[in-house]
């Protein structure tokens, strides 16, 4: 699939089957999103993997929203660390890794961020040290659900030269 049908094709998706996904497609994702743009090159990111079924119930029992990390074969726990672009460079690794995996056939959902009030409970989880922030943690799987969602349309969001 190339880039543009990624982009255009990839959802949020909630429902995943049990099928395991290669380890070879985990790290074809992490290595999309470490080449992801970042402020003056600082590249503050750090991807934890979750592949264990009691690690990921560990995650959606601590997440707000997500319990379905517990049916996704893998998960990712993106931190970054605590630089001045740190939301901005991880939320670019973050979107690498969805628009990756869709190019790769697999679904995905982005959950959890730095505001949320389990996010330090998250690092601890996954072991992340002192002064790493979370960006994100991303199901990865394959999709047992086809949602199509409405978008706006490009009339509706662009505007040439002034708003």
């Amino acid at each position: 699939m190339d880039a543009l049908d990624a982009l255009r094709t990839r959802r949020s998706i909630r429902r995943y089957k049990s099928r395991p996904v290669p380890r070879e497609a985990l790290e074809t994702c992490i290595d999309c999103a470490r080449l992801a743009a970042t402020a003056r090159n600082v590249q503050p990111w750090a991807f934890v993997v979750v592949t264990d079924a009691a690690m990921r119930r560990a995650l959606a029992e601590t997440l707000e929203y997500g319990k379905f990390i517990t049916d996704a074969p893998a998960a990712v726990v993106v931190l970054c660390e605590d630089t001045k672009y740190y939301i901005e460079d991880g939320s670019a690794a973050v979107q690498n890794l969805l628009v990756a995996a869709t190019a790769l056939g697999l679904a995905s959902c982005w959950i959890a961020g730095d505001k949320k009030p389990y996010a330090d409970d998250i690092r601890a989880l996954v072991g992340a040290p002192d002064g790493y922030k979370l960006i994100a943690v991303v199901a990865l799987g394959y999709s047992a659900d086809h949602p199509t969602p409405a978008k706006r349309t490009l009339a509706e969001v662009v505007h040439w030269e002034k708003f």
